[in-house]
């Protein structure tokens, strides 16, 4: 399973999944000691070649980054990840309607990268990609 996908190729998998919406706040399967860490959907695109991603935030981390106060990065506000992953780690509903945060900005660069093919979106489970986050970025 690659960490990331930066090539458009076709998606065949089947998707028996939760209808999810803009809006909502899932809890997910955690990193221990993040187990009031939630998702929020932020925004669903449709793309030909590879299916639906979903632009998540995630709230609620306790992830060590030394660039932010105290050494920890609370919230991650925009991540693309593929619908499979993303459903494959959800586990229950917390809000079907809340209020969105401050994703836009993070949106729009990787939406021109990825439209220039310099980005991707993530592949794996959840707690897989903030593990995978925090290692980078205390390199």
């Amino acid at each position: 399973m690659s960490l990331f996908n930066f090539s458009k190729k076709p998606k065949n998998d089947s998707v028996s999944s939760p209808v999810l919406a803009v809006g909502q706040e899932w809890h997910y399967q955690t990193r221990i000691g993040e187990e009031n860490s939630t998702i929020k959907i932020v925004k669903i695109e449709n793309y030909e070649e590879i299916g639906k991603l979903i632009h998540i935030s995630i709230l609620g981390l306790k992830m060590r980054h030394p660039k932010f106060e105290g050494g920890i990065l609370k919230e991650v506000m925009h991540l693309p990840i593929s619908e499979l992953a993303l459903t494959n780690c959800i586990t229950h509903l917390k809000n079907n309607h809340t209020n969105l945060p401050d994703y836009e900005f993070g949106y729009v660069r990787w939406k021109t990268a990825f439209d220039d093919e310099k980005a991707g979106y993530f592949a794996i489970p959840l707690q897989e990609v903030v593990k995978y986050l925090e290692d980078s970025a205390n390199k």
